[in-house]
């Protein structure tokens, strides 16, 4: 039986280090093996609640279904929730615990370090591998003193690191030879070699590059994974949504449905719209300006981390003012639904106090210090939903007709659940009424099974690891650990 850990580390953000992870445990999965995914430190806005009520990175959730287990606080003991460009929340095993600046977390971080390699430590006793995703750049060389994500965490916890690197970008092996040798020899005794992520193109062109890197560098290339449509679920990084313009396919009916989701500066959980995308027919895009809004037959003001800044900026470009003009479909989910509410009182995100808010629902919401986590069950349009909620904000609904937590009003939906789309028959039963109140000849298609969907992808995530990746070589590496090789210079000192 196979035993041991593994690092998947990237040359950038948004990389392919959270696919990969998640195609090697769905890989090991099928083999048998009992496998967990790790990242000892995630800063996203995605997150999800897990059935012990913690808050973990929506990517390790994603991952622990490709595994075949369910997600646990252990697999992501650190999540940074940035609500400004300086200030981030701290959650530690699943709770928030601080809100710090960049100098304030230098105090917490040999807390976050002990926690982080603790539930490692607990995970590699419960499970046969665990397969670990980095954060960032492991050559992020400013950040190396305090790192515990990355080569700090290999260091720690003796783990041999692969290097993903995105071939789309540009300049890959100028990224990989770069990375490796920003490096100290010490950090460099770990990387055991190389994946090259999202190549198409003619396969002979590459080879000449990969050898030379090996030649240059002692290690090798473990595989080039080919770019595959469709693998956009769960995605981490809000940067992938720039210029995003998602359909599945045709419409089931006679025509297509538009939904416009406001690109928040702050937005989270955007990935409540994974399932909307999923619809035949429904064309799913993110705007930034009012004039996207004219012709979209639903707006989703989706999750934010920020809600009074976002609003404030809702108002500074025009958007507020055009989604209060509508008189087509609107749906709030969590931070967006609190900003249709008539009132908002934070005392505790922002800071600011009493804010107006856009007024199309009737609702006033209050922040509490403590954070709402749960996984909450209801019926909508006669169907059940299951979701689950994250969210300071307590929402006094004073009318309207209740819509799962929320209520909705006229033409105006709001909801703090995320992941209530995911549901088949809600979904298709709410686009159902939206197709109606916009006039559009929309039908949803009966058998779009989200969830069926996802295990589809991670399928396909599992079939590129097994078809493109030296299988034989990575199973070697995770039983054995870092192999011998050469330092390269220069070497950071």
């Amino acid at each position: 039986m196979v035993k041991g850990a593994l690092l998947v580390a990237g040359t950038t953000s948004d990389a392919g280090k959270s696919v990969v992870t998640a195609g090697i445990c769905r890989w090991l999965a099928r083999r048998g093996v009992r496998v967990a995914p790790f990242k000892a430190q995630n800063m996203s806005l995605n997150s999800y609640v897990t059935a012990g009520g913690a808050e973990i990175g929506r990517a390790q959730a994603m991952q622990a279904q490709a595994a075949g287990v369910e997600p646990a606080a252990d697999m992501n003991p650190v999540l940074l929730k940035p609500g400004s460009d300086r200030r981030s929340q701290v959650v530690l095993m699943g709770h928030p615990v601080a809100d710090v600046d960049a100098m304030e977390y230098g105090a917490l971080k040999d807390l976050l370090r002990t926690t982080a390699l603790g539930a490692l430590d607990r995970l590699r006793k419960q499970y046969d591998v665990v397969v670990c995703e980095g954060a960032g750049s492991p050559a992020e060389i400013n950040l190396r003193r305090g790192d515990i994500a990355n080569m700090g965490l290999a260091r720690a916890a003796g783990l041999p690191v692969l290097v993903v690197g995105d071939i789309d970008r540009g300049g890959v092996f100028a990224a990989f030879y770069g990375t490796v040798g920003l490096l100290d020899a010490a950090d460099q005794a770990h990387v055991a070699g190389f994946v090259v992520n999202k190549f198409r193109g003619a396969a002979e062109l590459l080879e000449p590059g990969l050898d030379l890197i090996a030649r240059l560098t002692g290690r090798p290339v473990y595989g080039v994974l080919p770019w595959l449509d469709g693998l956009w679920l769960d995605v981490e990084d809000s940067l992938a949504l720039d210029g995003r313009r998602v359909s599945a396919g045709p419409p089931h009916g006679r025509q297509t449905l538009r939904v416009a989701v406001v690109r928040l500066p702050r937005i989270s959980n955007f990935t409540d719209l994974d399932a909307l995308a999923a619809e035949p027919g429904v064309v799913v895009r993110f705007v930034t300006d009012p004039v996207e809004l004219d012709d979209a037959d639903l707006v989703v003001l989706p999750g934010s981390r920020a809600t009074v800044d976002d609003l404030a900026w809702l108002r500074a470009t025009g958007l507020a003012a055009a989604i209060g003009d509508r008189q087509g479909p609107v749906l709030g989910i969590c931070g967006g639904f609190q900003m249709l509410g008539r009132e908002i009182v934070d005392t505790v995100e922002s800071g600011a106090g009493r804010v107006e808010g856009l007024g199309l629902l009737p609702v006033r919401v209050e922040f509490a210090p403590e954070k709402r986590l749960g996984r909450p069950e209801g019926v909508a349009y006669g169907q059940p939903v299951r979701a689950y909620e994250i969210h300071h904000g307590r929402a006094t609904v004073e009318g309207g007709e209740p819509f799962l937590d929320g209520c909705r009003a006229g033409h105006v939906w709001g909801t703090a659940w995320h992941g209530a789309l995911e549901n088949d028959g809600f979904r298709r039963a709410f686009l159902a009424d939206v197709a109606g109140r916009a006039g559009r000849a929309f039908v949803p298609a009966p058998g779009t099974d989200f969830a069926r969907l996802r295990e589809e992808r991670l399928d396909a995530l599992g079939d590129l690891v097994e078809r493109h990746l030296d299988t034989d070589a990575l199973l070697h590496l995770i039983e054995h650990g870092p192999p011998d090789v050469p330092v390269l210079p220069p070497g950071a000192p």
